[in-house]
């Protein structure tokens, strides 16, 4: 008990704090196994932060994980798995092993088809083994879309694919990294795109989900949502574009009666510039960079991908594969780190909102 609570979640409630007594089963997907999300997982699960807020399972393929073991000189025991145990024990780390008669040609730093094959399926098992409730939640390892793209995975990225998986229908993409969080109107679309994309009720669903998100995933009892414009000066009472006026004000006029705080379309660069994302719980950009940028200069190596809206808990690093860097033993696991423990966080407050 003592060890659990050495983690400090300061803004949850009593109830929420004894829930992680119990800790949760994470599975936590290979990504690309030329990338560097093996040497994050086999870092991050050695830290013993994680292994007190946790019981990791890692989903993928024993030799990739032997491979970078061996590479990287870490000490570990790989324990394979044919079905999740009820309860963890000892200091192996347990793999569901998904190929285990085919080893895959390893090439660091390369793109290749077969690694995004292998990523593909360890993300459709573990979403699957969640959807079961044979997994608490999950953590995806980074992938390259492109490898995934040429394996057959035709989407846009992890958080559309596990939509898909598990019929959730209203997701945002939300980045968080400590209190600072950005939701996404819009995620991996081109600029030339984004206004087209936008609608009264698209921006209504993501501001809704993220709501519904910051009440039941993060314990805010009573969010406040900041809203960015997507033109300069926030279009400038329509000068600069008409985007804020015929979109954005209908639908937080929209949220508002559904009792949801909602306030803007603020300047983004005015507003990030005074820190004004600190007067809110959660801030929604319209497009990636928009949001992404700000988040990644005040916590680059803290940075969490969770999926809002999702039916089962999801987290991800908030960086990409980083093949220049792939099997040196130098990329840094925090990030990873910080996704595995927001995924037990958010496991622990559903939990308690059940009771």
């Amino acid at each position: 008990m003592k060890i659990v609570m050495a983690i400090t979640f300061s803004s949850l409630p009593k109830s929420v704090k004894h829930s992680l007594m119990a800790k949760p089963t994470i599975g936590i997907t290979l990504g690309d196994l030329n990338g560097i999300g093996p040497e994050i997982t086999l870092k991050s699960i050695l830290a013993p932060s994680i292994r007190r807020v946790c019981s990791p399972i890692l989903v993928g393929s024993i030799d990739v994980y032997e491979f970078y073991a061996r590479r990287l000189r870490l000490r570990l025991d790989l324990m394979e798995i044919e079905f999740i145990p009820s309860k963890t024990t000892g200091t192996a780390v347990p793999i569901i092993n998904m190929f285990p008669h085919r080893v895959p040609k390893m090439a660091p730093g390369k793109l290749t088809e077969e690694a995004g094959h292998f990523a593909g399926e360890a993300i459709t098992c573990a979403a699957k083994l969640c959807k079961r409730g044979k997994l608490d939640g999950m953590v995806t390892a980074p992938v390259s879309k492109e490898a995934m793209a040429l394996a057959g995975y035709r989407y846009p990225g992890q958080t559309e694919m596990l939509a898909a998986i598990s019929g959730s229908r209203n997701v945002a993409m939300m980045l968080v990294a400590n209190t600072f969080r950005i939701g996404l109107a819009t995620v991996h679309v081109p600029i030339k795109r984004v206004s087209s994309t936008l609608s009264i009720g698209g921006l209504v669903k993501k501001i809704s989900s993220i709501h519904h998100s910051l009440r039941h995933d993060f314990a805010v009892r009573s969010p406040r949502i900041a809203l960015l414009g997507l033109n300069p000066h926030a279009g400038e009472n329509g000068m600069i574009g008409s985007e804020e006026k015929e979109m954005m004000i209908p639908a937080m006029k929209r949220v508002r009666r559904n009792g949801i705080h909602i306030e803007g379309p603020f300047p983004a660069d005015g507003f990030f510039g005074r820190n004004t994302h600190r007067q809110y719980d959660a801030v929604v950009a319209m497009y990636h960079d928009q949001g992404l940028i700000p988040l990644k200069m005040v916590g680059f190596s803290l940075g969490v991908n969770y999926s809002a809206g999702l039916r089962i808990v999801r987290t991800s690093p908030d960086h990409g594969t980083a093949f220049d860097i792939a099997g040196e033993g130098v990329a840094d696991p925090r990030s990873m780190m910080e996704a595995i423990k927001l995924a037990s966080r958010i496991i622990s407050i559903r939990r308690t909102r059940r009771r």
